[in-house]
């Protein structure tokens, strides 16, 4: 197929097309159009756009603007998604829950972690640091394969009470007789006080900390 301008007014409408395409970085279904339009104005009328290849073109726009439509489509299907999480989300509020996390908020002088082995465990130690990543109490842990509690009081090792509104992590190593690791994850608990979907995602807030709500394992009223 060739193509020739036949004036020089239609050549500068299709080159402004194109620059605006371009400048915008987004081809959209109008400038798909205008070019297709300008192309068979343009065209060599001793040389014409063969049929096949105008319907080939025909196809490539409506296969482009259904795809436009698929992507603004799906954008507000992810909105209403998200929206919906949000509200489900909102039915944890006043809830009191478990969630696989390590780390949470000192309230009240305390934080109630927890720990799951893969299997039962010959020693455990716990540590417990603080938001810079420095160790502030250390000790060992129950060695029960599956859920362990463990509510740290707030203390350092040395027994010094820290304040409230602190954020503290909790680390877990177990090992079993013949000193190899054992597996498993670390929980926290404590009261949903409210949702946070400012990052696009549904977030449980308990104290200061924000968990996503699949991250949930348990559930108390």
């Amino acid at each position: 197929m060739s193509v020739a301008a036949t004036t020089a007014a239609s050549t500068a409408a299709t080159s402004t097309a194109t620059s605006s395409s371009v400048a915008s970085s987004s081809l959209t279904s109008n400038d798909f159009m205008t070019l297709l339009v300008n192309e068979l104005q343009n065209q060599n009328p001793l040389d014409p756009t063969s049929t096949t290849d105008f319907v080939n073109q025909l196809a490539s726009y409506a296969t482009f603007d259904q795809q436009q439509t698929l992507n603004t489509n799906l954008s507000s299907l992810a909105t209403s998604f998200n929206s919906l999480l949000t509200l489900n989300s909102s039915n944890y509020i006043g809830h009191a829950v478990v969630a696989k996390a390590d780390s949470a908020t000192l309230q009240s002088g305390q934080i109630a972690f927890g720990y799951s082995l893969n299997s039962a465990a010959k020693s455990v130690t716990l540590t417990v640091s603080d938001s810079s990543g420095n160790a502030v109490w250390t000790g060992s842990g129950t060695t029960a394969a599956g859920s362990n509690s463990f509510t740290w009081d707030g203390k350092t090792t040395d027994g010094t009470q820290l304040s409230d509104g602190g954020q503290y992590s909790l680390t877990v190593t177990a090992t079993d007789s013949s000193g190899a690791a054992i597996s498993g994850y670390t929980t926290v608990s404590g009261t949903v006080t409210a949702i946070d979907s400012s990052s696009g995602t549904a977030m449980l807030v308990i104290g200061k900390t924000a968990v996503a709500a699949s991250s949930i394992i348990g559930v108390t009223s």
